[in-house]
């Protein structure tokens, strides 16, 4: 997950796909089922080992490729599966390339890392523009930012859902697990992905619950306050009668690549 650089806001993969490989199919133009597919192999491909150079090398240019028109006629399960897919792909694979990069967060985000419909992005814009529906990264999930830039206003999930919180890996430590979304599982994947990482990372001693900080920087996006204990009530990382105070635990920014490079399958 990208996460700003502030006190105030922020910035393994289980989830390999198994989308078969470029056929002679792939000169026409794609619709939204290939668009997730691509996106999934995008994924596979950085990595598999065995996927890099040519394979990786297509699906890049697939993407970079697609016409617009496609990406306006994606459904939202689709819209969502593909930019989720898209940033955990584009995140680990310019960190596999050079782990250098993390040393800069502010670059590493605010940089393009892919390319898609012929549009250089970075992971802020796919993040905070597209996925959160072009909030200001520094708003807490309160401020909406005032000039997305074209791409994001045309392309941006129409009603964000905050679970892609726990669902995007940037590379560090405390990130979320990578899986490679589909359009007919996203709502129960998110479910999951949602309900490993908040009862894995919440820590409950003596009426006080440490959660993820992630719940701090996107405060917002989850409700305020009372938003943050239902949605820790509702994936049971948190025994409502047995805890009156929420901190928020520090957030560990060492790189973690083998995530990453880890492959297995679909949860």
């Amino acid at each position: 997950m990208t996460v700003p650089e502030s006190t105030l806001a922020p910035d393994s993969v289980r989830g390999v796909d198994d989308a078969p490989a470029l056929d002679a199919d792939s000169a026409r133009e794609p619709d939204g089922a290939d668009l997730v597919a691509d996106s999934r192999r995008f994924l596979r491909s950085v990595r598999s080992p065995g996927d890099h150079g040519s394979a990786l090398d297509a699906v890049r240019e697939r993407l970079a490729d697609a016409p617009q028109a496609a990406l306006d006629a994606l459904g939202p399960d689709e819209r969502l599966a593909f930019w989720l897919n898209v940033y955990n792909a584009a995140a680990g694979d310019a960190l596999l390339a050079d782990p250098d990069r993390f040393a800069d967060r502010r670059r590493f985000f605010g940089e393009p890392v892919v390319t898609v419909a012929g549009t250089d992005l970075s992971l802020d814009r796919i993040e905070h523009g597209i996925l959160r529906g072009a909030q200001w990264k520094y708003g807490l999930g309160y401020v909406p930012n005032p000039v997305p830039t074209a791409f994001v206003r045309r392309h941006r999930v129409a009603d964000p859902d905050p679970r892609v919180h726990f669902a995007l890996n940037c590379g560090a430590a405390s990130c979320p697990a990578v899986v490679a979304y589909d359009t007919g599982d996203v709502d129960d994947q998110l479910d999951r992905a949602a309900a490993s990482y908040l009862k894995s990372e919440t820590v409950v001693e003596g009426g006080t619950a440490r959660v993820p900080r992630h719940l701090l920087w996107y405060r917002g996006d989850f409700g305020g306050g009372s938003g943050v204990r239902a949605l820790l009530r509702k994936y049971d990382a948190i025994d409502p009668d047995a805890v009156s105070r929420i901190r928020y635990r520090e957030y560990d920014w060492s790189l973690a690549l083998d995530a990453v490079r880890d492959g297995g399958s679909d949860r």
